[in-house]
């Protein structure tokens, strides 16, 4: 386990107001990993704020200690290591939450301490370390917050039995949209806040002179090239087939007339093993006229530097996603000036207007998909008035906006915390 001391972060950092200056509680931002997806990127936005505001705030989350964080921050930080790889995915589930549960045991400060959990693993882990379980005595003023992205698919009994009671569990709920709201109420009966994603505009800069071409270049991108950029890997929820089915669809409607489409896959690492989905995906190629390395390219996990510089240097973004806990790669894409075509699922629909900031298809329909795709490929001035409706879609969600700020002391003093310890 490595413990790190903040990396210095931006000068003139606003201290805490009256408020936050009263206010005791001690605040663990859990994750039960450092891959750059969603749910960590998210994490990093919020635990960066709290330290602005001088909160005593700090990132747990398992990985690789040597490796550290995807990007730097200035947000106090533990890696704590990660169990070897298992056979099962249930093995690799509750490995995980012993190792997580392992690790808070040692770094949880004394006194009132929130523990938010951004997943089933690290809430199952903050509620053992909460009620005793095993490590250490119960802690009665430990409260655990969760944050629901998503629910996963699990099929086991006891994955299941672990998914319901890292929602049921935690002393108070959040969710990023209205349809996770709904749905944990409808099927597991609780009540959860809404607290929305937003984007930084600033996050990946601008890039430097010559730098579009350079990447266009390493994917064989030319003027006369559609250039389709998603985020996020092969797996099933991300609709993945249907994107690979899409681009087929496109090149068959252009057929030489037109831009050739290639289709850049950002992303890929994951806790879930999709393997299997993958190889299915990637075997399909030949018979929908697609090469991988010509058509498709897979990039896998990239640096922060570089993702900004794909989505500068693509022409669209495309997320046909069927699950989605709000899609936070589609306002970073919208936020970087990339016209966005996206599944019209209910997330999607209360951030996305279609024929303004987007253009929305159903999901699972490449035919439809495609035929939006050829639409921008075929229309600059299109991919012009979705740039300029996308960006003014991100800005409603810029961080610098302010956007929705829900009072967290307020809701946490409901769970019996009086509020925020302040870091000295």
């Amino acid at each position: 386990m490595t413990e790190r001391r903040s990396n210095d972060g931006p000068e003139g950092s606003t201290s805490a107001g009256p408020e936050v200056a009263e206010v005791r509680a001690a605040v663990l931002l859990v994750c039960h990993s450092t891959r750059p997806r969603g749910g960590l990127v998210h994490t990093l936005s919020l635990g960066e704020a709290l330290v602005a505001q001088g909160v005593d705030a700090r990132l747990v989350a398992l990985g690789d200690p040597a490796a550290g964080l995807f990007r730097p921050t200035p947000l106090p930080h533990t890696i704590v290591a990660a169990p070897p790889p298992a056979d099962t995915l249930e093995e690799r589930v509750f490995g995980a939450v012993d190792a997580l549960e392992a690790g808070l045991a040692v770094l949880c400060p004394p006194g009132a301490t929130v523990l938010h959990a951004q997943d089933c693993i690290a809430a199952r882990a903050a509620c053992r370390i909460r009620d005793g379980h095993a490590l250490t005595g119960p802690r009665p003023g430990t409260v655990v917050v969760r944050t629901v992205h998503h629910v996963d698919d699990f099929t086991t009994p006891a994955l299941i039995e672990c998914q319901q009671r890292a929602i049921l569990d935690p002393d108070r709920l959040l969710v990023v949209s209205d349809h996770w709201r709904a749905l944990l109420a409808a099927d597991y009966g609780v009540e959860a806040t809404v607290v929305r994603n937003g984007v930084d505009p600033d996050r990946f800069g601008t890039g430097g002179l010559g730098e579009r071409e350079r990447f266009r270049a390493r994917a064989g991108a030319g003027p006369d090239t559609f250039l389709v950029l998603t985020v996020g890997g092969i797996e099933p929820r991300k609709g993945s087939v249907t994107l690979l089915e899409a681009m087929a669809d496109l090149a068959a409607r252009v057929n030489g007339s037109g831009p050739r489409p290639v289709l850049a896959v950002v992303g890929g690492h994951t806790f879930f093993d999709y393997r299997a989905y993958r190889d299915t995906a990637l075997t399909r190629l030949p018979e929908l006229g697609l090469v991988e390395g010509r058509d498709v390219l897979l990039l896998g996990t990239v640096s922060e530097a570089d993702l900004g510089a794909w989505y500068r240097a693509a022409d669209a973004f495309a997320f046909p996603s069927v699950k989605e806990g709000f899609g936070l790669v589609v306002l970073e894409a919208l936020a970087a000036g990339l016209p966005v075509v996206a599944s019209d699922i209910p997330v999607f629909a209360e951030y996305l207007e279609d024929g303004r900031s987007a253009l929305l298809v159903p999901p699972g329909d490449p035919a439809a998909l495609g035929g939006a795709l050829a639409r921008l490929a075929g229309d600059p001035a299109l991919r012009r008035r979705r740039r300029r409706g996308g960006r003014r879609a991100a800005a409603d969600r810029s961080l610098h906006m302010g956007g929705q700020r829900p009072d967290p002391s307020g809701d946490l003093r409901r769970t019996g915390v009086s509020g925020f310890r302040t870091r000295r």
